[in-house]
């Protein structure tokens, strides 16, 4: 995969993103479905940091099921529940953290008013190309 910052767009990598992201075919692709903050019991914290910690180690169990790593990941999409600047900051410190000096994925953060459980305050979901 190619990852591109274009110039003419803001530097998005300080957010843990990147703007696109170029995957040549043939390729396996997989697609993982939202993750959210709940641990391997079901236990849902409160706090929306640690629902965030806890999807990012879900979505790396995810990847690990079918021998991807988070360097595999094309695009991100992520729901949070009450987004806020505190939020959105949480959110990317937490993905500059997974992805470390990888190359970002491409990511859309989508705001909304609620999640499928209740007290869910946050959502991953992952496109992957091997």
């Amino acid at each position: 995969m190619k990852f591109i910052n274009p110039p003419g767009l803001y530097d998005p990598r300080p957010n843990g993103y990147s703007h696109v992201v170029v995957a040549e075919a043939p390729a396996r692709i997989i697609y993982i479905a939202g993750q959210g903050g709940e641990d391997a019991s079901g236990v849902l914290s409160e706090s929306f940091e640690e629902q965030v910690r806890q999807a990012l180690s879900n979505l790396q169990t995810a990847l690990a099921a079918t021998n991807a790593r988070l360097s595999d990941v094309a695009k991100v999409t992520a729901l949070i529940v009450d987004h806020s600047e505190e939020r959105l900051g949480i959110f990317s410190s937490a993905l500059r953290a997974a992805w470390g000096d990888l190359p970002a994925p491409a990511c859309t953060l989508i705001p909304v008013p609620r999640l499928a459980l209740d007290g869910m305050l946050f959502e991953i979901e992952a496109t992957v190309v091997i």
